[in-house]
């Protein structure tokens, strides 16, 4: 499988752990319907993966440890699907891929670039569902990164 978009995440819930599958919750709903508005899907032109493979204890933010444990797969993952751009979500995403100590603030708003493919990094669709007015911000990130695309 090709896909034009990654979205990569933290790691996954408890939900995401025993289905299998990344963003199926709350904040996966959200992301579909952020997805659907750029007429995007996953598992059409959309993949979805974490930093983190397996749900850390008591879904703990992943130590750097466990991130650098689980890169070679993150990056076989990209290697396969050779995508056209990425998108970060959230700063746990955003500063592994990155390898950066920086707010999402400072990240927003520019391309970076990751395994030679542009990286936009936005908020994390579970903090959007307690930040609403960022939801606007997390848009606006959504069609930069798209812009990148097509650049």
């Amino acid at each position: 499988m090709h896909a034009q978009w990654l979205f990569v995440g933290e790691a996954p819930g408890a939900e995401e752990d025993a289905r299998g599958e990344p963003f199926v919750g709350q904040a996966g709903r959200l992301l579909d319907n952020m997805l659907a508005a750029l007429d995007l899907a996953r598992g059409r032109n959309v993949y979805i993966a974490n930093v983190l493979k397996c749900r850390p204890p008591n879904n703990r933010t992943p130590t750097p440890l466990e991130a650098e444990a689980c890169r070679p797969y993150l990056d076989r993952q990209i290697t396969l699907l050779a995508p056209k751009v990425i998108v970060a979500l959230g700063k746990s995403a955003a500063t592994t891929l990155l390898n950066v100590d920086a707010s999402i603030a400072s990240l927003r708003g520019r391309v970076h670039h990751y395994c030679g493919v542009p990286l936009v990094v936005t908020y994390h669709p579970a903090y959007l569902l307690r930040n609403l007015p960022d939801k606007a911000k997390a848009w606006e990130d959504l069609l930069f990164a798209r812009r990148a695309l097509s650049a």
